[in-house]
Formats: C-alpha cells, sequence, structure tokens
C-alpha cells in the first residue's frame, strides 16, 4: 500500500469514491462535481483542497479530503471533508493509515484543530474517531444553505 499526495490525474477515481460515500450516506443522487471541477479546483495556484490517496496494486482504494479553515478561537485548522474507502478494502488500516497521514502533515505545518462531520449512525466510524482520541459531540448542529437556499436568500434578502 503507498500513500502519496493526490495528482490532477486521480481525480476520476477520487470521485468513483465520493459516489461511493454518497451511496453509502444514502444520497445517491446528491454528487453534483465532476472530474474536472476536482482537477480545476484542486491543483490551481491557490488549490481550495489538498487530498491524500491510499494505492494498492496501482488502483486508488481510498482518499482524504481536506483544506484549510481559520478558527477565530484556534487560529489554523483544517477541515476533513472526506475520508472515503472502497468498502472491500476496509478494516485493513487503511483508512488509518490516511488519517495518520493527514494528521502528521497537519502537525508539522502547525494546525491547532482539525474537524470533520460524521452521520450519527455511522457508529463503526464515530467508534473509529473515538478510539483515537476524537472527541464526537452531541451538541453542536451542522448548518448550511444548499445552492437552491442560497438563491432563495438572495431573492428575499438582496436588491437585484
Amino acid at each position: 500500500m503507498i500513500i502519496r499526495k493526490g495528482e490532477p490525474a486521480d481525480m476520476p477515481a477520487v470521485l468513483a469514491l465520493i459516489q461511493e460515500l454518497a451511496i453509502f450516506e444514502r444520497e445517491p443522487n446528491a454528487v453534483v462535481v465532476t472530474a474536472a471541477d476536482l482537477e480545476r479546483d484542486g491543483f490551481q495556484a491557490n488549490p481550495l483542497f489538498h487530498t491524500f490517496v491510499a494505492e494498492i496494486s496501482s488502483e486508488i482504494v481510498g482518499m482524504a479530503l481536506y483544506y484549510y479553515r481559520y478558527s477565530t478561537w484556534k487560529g489554523k485548522t483544517i477541515h476533513l471533508e472526506d475520508l472515503i474507502l472502497k468498502e472491500k478494502y476496509r478494516k485493513q488500516g487503511i483508512g488509518f493509515a490516511l488519517y495518520q497521514k493527514v494528521i502528521e502533515t497537519d502537525y508539522h505545518e502547525n494546525v491547532r484543530r482539525i474537524e470533520w462531520n460524521v452521520l450519527d449512525w455511522n457508529r463503526s466510524a464515530i467508534d473509529f474517531y473515538q478510539k483515537t482520541g476524537a472527541k464526537v459531540f452531541d451538541d453542536w448542529r451542522v448548518a448550511q444553505l444548499d445552492e437552491m437556499g442560497i438563491q432563495n436568500f438572495i431573492k428575499k434578502y438582496t436588491k437585484q
């Protein structure tokens, strides 16, 4: 197994992993991003995200995608957007290796916090994260405005 930085040519495989995750998370039609979007957004002069991929026999079997944020309380932080493995490669230490690579990289960059979301019904993921020392909060809620919500807000609250 090799853990390495993602490259533009990896983005079709990364997209396939994202689509597999969407199915697992019961949102099979939610993915609208394309491989071209990922290539453009992750490999421009100021990339919007970074990736590590796990490769076995030249096949990408997992990935971690993260991006930098800034906390008014902590300073430099990252958001781990997704840590995904193909189902048949789970429980072999590959997910841990990706997770470890993200944490080690960000430790060396003086990141003060790494955070991510996990679905409340994904007990195996919650157990994994807690076993590694992560806190999984019950009292915080994720808030989002989706594309339609943004459009509705603009129509309602701004003058065009």
